[in-house]
């Protein structure tokens, strides 16, 4: 295998199954993230389960798996990557097998990344959207932070993978060889290679499946656990049976949770003009009402609606549909779909929302009527 341009096999099956996985698992994640939006949020979800999952078996592989996927074939110090950089620019390079010290240095970095990725998509998740294995725990300012560093990470990742892109170009140019195809069958030139002597590890593929397999198993019933658990912050689904009759009658009866109290001290004490139409109610069921409401208002929850919906509208409005949030989420939704015959108007919120009643308008609940 030493000479004369014939070739050994480097990356194994289980390397390559997992770089064209993780790249296609990365690719969904970001077409999803930066360009389908909010609908696509499951489709978002199984694209970075799926990256997590890659990387706890990258995990067990660079550890037990065969010669050129283990990461000590590669744990390359800070003088040895300076030092491959100064032999590039002097065009004294040595070719390597395996990943040289400049390409394991991008391996390490784009594992890394993706990990705070997985990671800060999971606080976001549970923060923001009380959703996943964190809702019981995170509040709703730590999960808007974590989406600002999920989505600067995922703008950080589309850069790195840019450069790890020119590295194999420019390496399969240097080196007279097709990387990519490398990649694809697993064999390499062996000669001239630094590291050809080297004397293998013998893989323990085995061991490794064995525990990649436990760690998912172990990962995916702590998650299953966690996400039973109650959202800090989330309102009751079950709702006061004079309020829901009353209010639910004519419309949503719309969780209290959507506005401060100011909003329905006012509705409740203008109930003869309610929003054109008089609903008055006895003193006694609006007492009942405004009790309910009053203990259960946005600035008693930790919602994504209960924090976007609490600033009223600047024109002293009370309508949920004139409230800068709302207006906001809603902006690239045409006129002519509020007006259609399958959503009915603008506060119509569970013509589109299937979880409106619950006040949580889950983005994978979300299906707009076609017009």
């Amino acid at each position: 295998m030493a000479a004369g341009g014939r070739t050994v096999a480097v990356w194994d099956i289980g390397i390559r199954l997992f770089h064209w996985g993780l790249l296609a698992a990365v690719a969904a994640s970001a077409w999803t993230g930066f360009v389908a939006g909010r609908v696509a949020l499951a489709w978002h979800l199984i694209g970075g389960v799926a990256v997590a999952g890659l990387l706890l078996w990258r995990l067990a592989w660079g550890v037990l798996g065969s010669r050129y996927a283990r990461f000590a074939s590669f744990a390359y110090g800070p003088r040895q990557v300076l030092g491959h950089v100064r032999d590039l620019l002097r065009r004294s390079s040595p070719r390597h097998l395996g990943h040289n010290p400049l390409g394991a240095a991008m391996v390490f970095a784009l594992l890394a990344v993706l990990a705070a990725l997985a990671l800060t998509g999971t606080l976001t998740l549970g923060g923001l959207l009380k959703q996943g294995p964190l809702r019981a725990f995170l509040p709703y300012a730590l999960g808007v932070s974590a989406r600002s560093l999920h989505n600067a990470l995922a703008i950080m990742l589309l850069a790195m993978v840019g450069l790890h892109l020119c590295g194999v170009s420019f390496e399969s140019w240097r080196g007279r060889e097709n990387l990519t195809a490398a990649m694809l069958t697993g064999d390499k030139r062996a000669d001239l290679a630094v590291d050809a002597k080297r004397r293998p590890a013998a893989g323990r593929p085995l061991l490794a499946n064995g525990l990649a397999m436990l760690l998912l198993l172990l990962g995916a019933g702590c998650v299953a656990a966690l996400a039973a658990l109650p959202g800090r912050g989330v309102p009751p689904v079950v709702q006061d049976p004079v309020y829901a009759e009353q209010c639910g009658a004519c419309h949503l009866a719309y969780p209290p949770s959507l506005a401060p109290a100011a909003t329905w001290d006012g509705i409740l004490g203008d109930l003869q003009h309610h929003f054109g139409q008089d609903a008055t109610l006895s003193p006694e069921q609006v007492a009942t009402i405004r009790a309910w409401v009053d203990a259960n208002d946005a600035a008693h929850w930790d919602t994504l609606a209960s924090h976007v919906l609490r600033v009223p509208a600047a024109d002293g409005s009370r309508r949920l549909t004139d409230t800068p949030g709302w207006r906001r989420l809603h902006r690239r939704i045409a006129d002519a779909v509020f007006a259609s015959k399958a959503v009915g108007g603008r506060s119509s919120c569970e013509a589109c929302h299937g979880d409106a009643a619950t006040g949580l308008f889950a983005p994978q609940r979300i299906a707009v009527p076609r017009q």
